[in-house]
């Protein structure tokens, strides 16, 4: 409801009200008058105190949820007041009012809730909903309201709040000692996870688990640690400062202990004095506390009233894991962004990214939105072991080999609702009719799935695990099926749910509201033959109801049964005990029907409620078979081929393809080749001309060593790919001015990341490196790089891919060919008849060093004006000069002090000093020739 200035609002059939919560007027109160007319009644409540019932009430909740902004529901509309309805107005355009001097007040309609709280959580506001939990009718003051839920960026669950294909996560962190223990719950699937990360990871952590919201134990200030707040700011995660006691280990079990109904964790894994109990036990605790799991906080109930809350239970949730770091290869957010696995860098789109290689495929495209977060997950977190990959590599090989499993698996899946969320939104109270019926259509698949999988050797551990599940759902399915109609209502304000012939009472109640006129019409007949009354007819008026209307000529033998009612002109109108029972039915059918619906949607509700946690491992399940079949589907459409596993630290790939670009060029991809460890050296430089694919093919091979990991097969002739602990990438040009840093700044923090954490059995990819400094640091500090990575001591020698523009590196391979091997990326050069040099770039990888970088011939082709480019290359001739025909003098990877580098100071020497004494402003050409002869004479008698 609005203020006064605003339209009348239609609360129900034949009533309007006018309502302003910060003035006298006040539709919670009783104290009302009505004035009735033409069946419609105005309820002005009488003047009173500014301050109402309502507003007290409202005040008060705010007391209980400081830092939220409350939504607080007064008949059709959830209002705002004061300083809430300012921000919130202000940030998500609502309209603001105010009457008489009041405080601002904004609404939105009951109906549009999660649209406008999605609003308001995006941009940043936690926001404490607060609904009615007593029928107006009922109050004997104002009506009982609690807070029966707070949204938070770490906490959303609705699908209008939150994207099918993505998670958003609530975590929890507290350091200990050199490291921090980190708890992420993933409300809207039960997930909960505990792991210990380093400090310079954690910004990856939550990157990695999605983290919308981060805990944080605060003391009396309520200040978040600095390093905290900027880890978190960096992941786009919001942080929430709560009390440092709700870390407390002992706190922390106990909450654990009743969330899961043990005495004990040692079965999950958590012992007394783990470090993850604090974090684990306090992101439970703020799920209890916002959700509604706790004890409810009710305003408005007198002694002995009573109002039901809306059920909200943590049930969906799983017990803690503690994944181990062996069991998956490790990519950092630095290289998921850089190599766009994703979303691309400059869009910020899926679409062009290595996910949307697989979202956006088509018929290959996976057919659920379990199956769409699975291959994200796969994607982002690789495996880290040769026996799990290879697990997932036989499934999809057996769905490429068998295209009736393929087909007769994906027409199951096809349809298949989110069940994860679902399940979610049933404990937590929001489920709706259409979740519901969603959920029951869902889980009748499991029956055919299992007929699907029967026999499939690749598929034995999923139809192991849908033959238990189906022993608990099949007859939570069949009943919904049963009883819910297929197309269902969105709500059930007005019924529609229930088939007709599941419940008799409905029947009734329905049978009264579409056929009352039947009803009375066979009544009037039967009354007529049995009283032999051949004048009696049957009505209905709106003030009277119901009644038998006799002439007054027959009036003087109407049975005793008949009760005088009314007496008109020309007739007597009676009403019996039958037609008043029918009457007092009919009236209330609507209510009665509606009613009962919602009482059978709560039993079927109750059932599923008992089978969350079934429900939750069956999208499990489907989020597996569904991510297996996109992989097959893939493989086929595009030839990719299974990658073979080794032990060994080596990449061999024939004709490899970047799985992005391979797609969007169709088929016009040059393939290449890849050796890296074995009989090839650990780490290859590239060098070539920009334009030309060095940065597509380092970043080709590091995607395909991701897609290994997961269990996919890869766009290549074939493969060899070495069991991999980390993928690190330093590519493109980036900045972090928020935090202080330059492009260069970053670069060095990026590769001291690297240089700090590759190990033997990484894979690290380079571009550019030295490139945001002078040519002399940057050529120095690449070549410091290049020999840490292949020095066994300082790095492990990881396989590395290494491309630059500084030719003098590849001279590293001819003092270490056993540990770095050049590669060039080819160009074809000729002159045009207009005498201009022109290029072409084949995009060829082939064995040997550059000559030049043709970065002059690059800029032409990008359009910059020839007259720049014809002075660049004046310039580079003139600049090059003293360097034709002169190779640098090559270091050892690590040379001894004595032995003199290409940076070395140089000793002086009479050639040197009398170069220095030269004019050349003065001197003729044949002067300098003559010049230049005594320097070498100089020289040569040294």
């Amino acid at each position: 409801m609005r203020g006064l200035d605003e339209p009348l609002t239609q609360l129900g059939p034949g009533a309007l009200t006018r309502h302003d919560p910060t003035g006298p007027f006040d539709v919670d109160r009783p104290e009302a008058t009505t004035a009735a007319g033409n069946g419609l009644t105005l309820q002005i409540v009488a003047g009173g105190p500014k301050l109402t019932p309502a507003i007290r009430q409202h005040r008060a909740f705010k007391e209980r949820f400081p830092g939220c902004v409350l939504f607080f529901r007064m008949g059709d509309f959830y209002e705002l007041f004061g300083e809430d309805a300012e921000r919130v107005s202000a940030a998500i355009g609502l309209t603001l009012t105010a009457r008489g001097g009041g405080e601002p007040m904004a609404g939105v309609p009951h109906q549009r809730l999660d649209h406008y709280l999605g609003l308001a959580v995006e941009a940043g506001f936690r926001v404490a909903v607060c609904d009615q939990v007593q029928d107006p009718k009922d109050a004997k003051g104002v009506v009982a309201r609690a807070v029966t839920r707070v949204v938070t960026p770490g906490t959303l669950t609705e699908e209008t709040l939150l994207p099918e294909d993505t998670s958003r996560t609530l975590g929890a962190v507290r350091a200990q000692g050199e490291s921090f223990a980190l708890a992420s719950i993933d409300l809207s699937t039960g997930r909960f996870l505990v792991e210990s990360v380093d400090r310079g990871s954690v910004h990856d952590a939550l990157q990695r688990l999605a983290v919308g919201e981060l805990l944080v134990g605060v003391d009396g200030d309520g200040a978040i640690p600095d390093e905290i707040g900027a880890c978190a700011g960096a992941a786009g995660a919001a942080t929430t400062g709560v009390p440092s006691w709700h870390f407390d280990p002992d706190e922390a079990r106990r909450v654990l202990c009743e969330q899961f109904g043990v005495s004990r964790l040692d079965a999950f894994g958590l012992t007394d004095d783990d470090p993850m109990l604090g974090p684990a036990g306090a992101a439970v605790r703020y799920l209890r506390e916002t959700q509604g799991a706790g004890e409810a906080a009710v305003e408005g109930l007198r002694e002995g009233e009573f109002a039901e809350i809306p059920r909200s239970t943590l049930d969906h949730l799983l017990p803690p894991k503690r994944p181990a770091a062996t069991q998956r290869c490790a990519v950092d957010t630095t290289s998921l962004r850089a190599l766009e696995v994703e979303r691309t860098i400059r869009s910020a789109e899926t679409r062009g990214s290595l996910l949307g290689v697989f979202l956006h495929a088509g018929a290959a495209s996976p057919r659920t939105a379990m199956g769409r977060r699975r291959v994200r997950e796969w994607l982002c977190a690789p495996l880290g072991t040769i026996e799990a990959i290879e697990r997932r590599q036989h499934a999809v090989r057996q769905l490429i080999d068998d295209e009736a499993l393929d087909t007769h698996l994906g027409e199951q899946l096809d349809g298949v609702q989110d069940a994860a969320r679902i399940a979610a939104r049933v404990a937590l109270g929001r489920c709706s009719p259409r979740d519901l019926v969603a959920l029951g259509v869902s889980l009748s698949r499991c029956d055919a799935l299992l007929t699907v999988l029967e026999g499939a050797e690749a598929f034995v551990g999923h139809h192991a695990r849908l033959a238990e599940i189906q022993r608990t759902v099949a007859p939570l399915a069949q009943r919904v099926i049963e009883q819910c109609v297929d197309e269902p209502p969105a709500h059930l304000r007005e019924g529609g749910l229930i088939r007709d012939g599941v419940d008799e009472a409905l029947d009734e109640a329905r049978t009264l509201m579409r056929d009352a006129g039947a009803w009375l019409a066979a009544y009037q007949q039967k009354a007529s033959e049995q009283y032999d009354l051949p004048g009696l007819k049957a009505g209905f008026n709106k003030v009277f109801g119901y009644y038998l209307e006799l002439p007054s000529g027959q009036a003087a033998r109407a049975p005793t049964e008949f009760i005088r009612k009314q007496t008109l002109k020309n007739a007597e109108r009676y009403i019996t005990p039958d037609l008043k029972d029918f009457e007092d039915r009919a009236l209330n059918a609507e209510g009665t029907a509606v009613s009962r619906e919602r009482e059978l949607f709560e039993e079927l509700l109750s059932e599923a409620h008992a089978e969350v946690r079934s429900i939750i491992a069956y999208a499990d399940v489907l989020g597996d078979l569904d991510a297996l079949l996109c992989f097959a589907r893939k493989a086929r459409a595009r030839a990719w081929v299974a990658p073979e596993l080794s032990e060994d630290r080596v990449t061999r790939i024939v004709a490899g393809r970047h799985p992005v670009l391979d797609e969007l060029l169709e088929g016009s991809f040059v393939p290449n080749d890849t050796g890296l460890g074995g009989d090839a050296p650990p780490l290859a430089l590239i060098t070539g001309p920009n334009m030309a694919g060095k940065s597509t093919y380092i970043r080709q091979v590091a995607l395909l060593t991701l897609l290994t990991h997961t269990g996919s097969f890869v766009p290549a002739e074939s493969a060899v790919v070495g069991l991999t602990d980390r993928i690190f990438t330093r590519v493109g040009a980036d900045d972090a001015l928020h935090r202080g840093q330059s492009t260069f700044m970053v670069e060095m923090t990026e590769t001291a990341h690297i240089l700090h954490h590759a190990t033997e059995r990484s894979l690290v990819i380079l571009d550019e490196i030295g490139r945001g400094t002078s040519t002399l640091d940057g050529l120095s500090l690449a070549w410091a790089i290049c020999e840490s990575l292949i020095d066994p001591e300082a790095t492990g020698s990881p396989r590395a891919l290494f491309a630059t523009h500084y030719h003098e590196l590849t001279t590293i391979a001819e003092t270490s060919p056993e540990r770095v091997g050049n590669l060039h990326v080819e160009v074809r050069e000729w002159t045009s008849a207009s005498g201009d040099p022109e290029i072409v770039f084949v995009h060829r990888i082939s064995p040997g060093r550059a000559d030049q970088s043709y970065g002059v011939h690059v800029a032409r082709l990008a359009g910059i004006p020839s007259g720049v480019t014809t002075r660049a290359s004046e310039l580079l001739t003139e600049l090059s000069v003293e360097q034709r025909g002169v190779s640098p003098t090559p270091p050892t990877p690590r040379p001894a002090p004595s032995e003199p580098t290409l940076f070395d100071t140089p000793a002086p020497h009479p050639a040197v000093d009398a170069l220095k004494e030269i004019k050349l402003e003065s001197m003729t050409p044949l002067e300098a020739f003559d010049r230049l002869r005594d320097l070498h004479k100089l020289a040569s008698n040294d």
